[in-house]
């Protein structure tokens, strides 16, 4: 995980007033070294030349009104524009901003709350044990494909959390399928989870047709899709 902090005047008046909200952010295409802003024509961006532009969704980590600086952090795996950027990228270096997305609205009266995610889910699973009541238990599952990405989080007074190792060759979100599946979800739990596309709708699944929760209870979100680039999914 590689944290990039963006500032300039342009962010005067971004304001995130919820944890695990989204800023959707525009970057030079793979080869090109300027930005390029593109053009909306009623349906999707546009660069130019007629290409789509390299737009990722990212969680807000940290927004400073007064310097200026919004902090994103970018899973590094190997490829992908975002990840590449992340790696390469030198002071100076331009992208563009928008947003923000909705956020998760915190029920401070819920007797418990369960979270769930892979590492695309890290930064927003570290806002809400931030701001999650600390008298509140909170079960916590993140599924991880290597030892690595185990990052310390922030201390919440009464959260658990679990780490989940993916097994070789097993598919994203196998291993956070099963976590959710077994864990004790006391009546009245508020669910938050995030991370592969599939995974999550399985996981969607289960929490409201196998154990009856009220969608009212959950949020599931799709932040990424196997086999397919940040700039065609919707969530991050």
């Amino acid at each position: 995980m590689v944290r990039v902090t963006l500032s300039g005047p342009e962010l005067q008046g971004l304001v995130v007033q919820d944890p695990a909200a989204s800023v959707r952010l525009l970057l030079p295409s793979p080869g090109a070294g300027e930005l390029v802003m593109p053009s909306w024509n009623g349906n999707e961006f546009l660069l130019p030349d007629g290409r789509r532009p390299a737009i990722r969704t990212l969680t807000p980590r940290r927004v400073d009104g007064e310097t200026l600086e919004l902090d994103v952090e970018v899973v590094i795996h190997g490829g992908g524009v975002a990840s590449e950027w992340a790696e390469a990228g030198e002071p100076g270096d331009p992208a563009a901003v928008s947003g923000p997305g909705r956020g998760y609205a915190v029920d401070v009266d819920a007797p418990a709350f369960l979270l769930a995610g892979d590492e695309t889910a890290l930064p927003a699973i570290s806002q809400l044990l931030e701001v999650l009541p600390p008298e509140t238990p909170v079960q916590v599952h993140i599924e991880v494909a290597h030892p690595d990405a185990r990052l310390p989080l922030p201390e919440h007074p009464s959260a658990t959390v679990a780490w989940w190792d993916l097994p070789p060759g097993a598919s994203s979100g196998d291993a956070l399928v099963s976590a959710v599946r077994g864990a004790v979800v006391l009546p009245g739990t508020r669910a938050w989870a995030a991370g592969e596309a599939a995974a999550v709708q399985r996981i969607r699944r289960h929490l409201f047709e196998d154990r009856g929760l009220p969608r009212s209870q959950a949020s599931v979100r799709g932040y990424w899709k196997r086999g397919r680039s940040g700039d065609d999914d919707d969530g991050t």
